[in-house]
């Protein structure tokens, strides 16, 4: 079998934890396989550089950030690999750029857009045990680039892809994939396996778990990918595509995201092409909108537009939307970042009724005010102040009975 394995800044925040990564890669390779490993930066590395950028400027320059930043990962691919050699087994560290792994040209959020892989495939053909510098790539125009937060994960799913892998693992500091967050729900189970859609409603809602885009690449080149944690040797989450099973389970998971931001336009004239023109500029921005509520004018005058993105992007969004608010002829613009969305998140939701309806009685009997609503086929998020986050998870965990499956 050729496995990727793929170990978080947790998994290798020393060299102690390197040397026990080395090991388990060791014994993997010794059990007949071909492995390819993907390594993130050592825990607080790439805050620290992040740290440093800023003592030299308040606004340093993307491209150089890309440069700065894939240095964390080239580190620690180094030092796996000379870990793994020096329990006697062959093995080779590669860069994104010696991978292949060719980007688009937006800096700090790249997108991957193929990978060539010519010298990890040699190499795994002559014995090799390849370590490569996940979070990172190149563009046509070899600058260097990283593709965002939780970018290895990316790296790891993408490369398994590319060199039709049978396995890609995520090795972090958790178990697996849990029903809710343990730290707030202590009788959170861990999922023996969820589906490709179900974990990427899960991980674009706030569960940390694995990267929102690395499910995606999973998913559209059906790659199975197991969580498992670094520090033991328990069986993790199997994410794979939906079988019927899953389908008699009404919610598998529940999250929450306390990243979230809220921009109201007030007096907004209700005419076509007013939204057009607000999420136009925010696109543009490359700021990612959330929910949207419209309120509906009676009297065709006007409205008022409220949107969610991240936190982060608050800041931007909110001044992005003043500049544009005389073209609107909208009357104000207000923010709030004391908000939170928590989901509901299941296959099941798809053939059984009444789903919403519970959300929303238990949400109530327990006075929290809903601000917005999302929905799709398999989720349904509330918008809600982040006070009440860690209660509404709490009461909805319990009413929905997860992880019965």
């Amino acid at each position: 079998m050729l496995i990727v394995q793929k170990y978080g800044g947790t998994s290798v925040a020393d060299t102690k934890r390197i040397k026990a990564v080395a090991r388990r890669v060791v014994e993997t390779a010794k059990n007949g396989n071909k492995v390819v490993v993907v390594v993130s930066a050592m825990a607080g590395e790439t805050d620290k550089l992040i740290n440093l950028a800023h003592k030299v400027s308040s606004t340093p320059k993307e491209r150089e950030m890309d440069m700065l930043l894939s240095s964390g990962e080239r580190i620690t691919a180094a030092l796996t690999a000379i870990a793994i050699e020096e329990l006697g087994h062959k093995a080779i560290a590669l860069t994104g750029r010696q991978m292949g792994i060719i980007t688009d040209t937006v800096h700090t959020k790249a997108k991957i857009e193929k990978i060539t892989g010519e010298k990890a495939k040699k190499a795994l053909d002559e014995g090799y045990v390849i370590v490569v510098a996940g979070f990172q790539g190149i563009t046509e125009d070899d600058d260097v680039t990283t593709l965002g937060r939780g970018g290895s994960d990316l790296s790891a799913v993408a490369i398994a892809s590319a060199l039709d892998a049978d396995l890609c693992e995520i090795y972090t500091d958790v178990d697996g994939v849990y029903t809710t967050d343990p730290n707030i729900v202590p009788e959170a189970k861990k999922l023996d396996k969820i589906s490709f859609e179900e974990m990427l409603e899960l991980a674009s809602l706030g569960a940390k778990v694995l990267q929102t885009r690395s499910v995606e690449f999973a998913m559209k080149y059906k790659m199975p990918v197991v969580v498992r944690s670094s520090f033991n040797n328990n069986p993790g989450t199997l994410v794979t595509k939906e079988d019927k099973d899953m389908e008699k389970i009404m919610v598998a998971g529940i999250t929450y995201d306390k990243n979230q931001g809220k921009i109201t336009i007030m007096g907004v004239p209700d005419r076509p092409g007013i939204a057009a023109k607000l999420f136009k500029k925010i696109a543009d921005a490359d700021i990612v909108v959330d929910m949207i509520v419209q309120n509906v004018s009676s009297d065709g005058k006007a409205t008022d537009i409220s949107f969610t993105v991240p936190k982060t992007d608050c800041k931007k969004a909110l001044e992005l939307t003043n500049e544009i608010l005389k073209e609107l002829d909208a009357k104000g613009v207000t923010m709030r970042d004391d908000i939170a969305k928590v989901s509901i998140v299941g296959v099941g939701m798809r053939t059984h009724s009444g789903v919403a309806a519970m959300m929303f009685e238990t949400l109530a009997k327990h006075g929290i005010n809903i601000m917005a609503i999302s929905t799709s086929e398999i989720k349904i998020s509330c918008l809600i102040e982040t006070k009440y986050t860690e209660l509404a998870v709490r009461v909805l965990h319990e009413t929905f009975g997860v992880g019965e499956r």
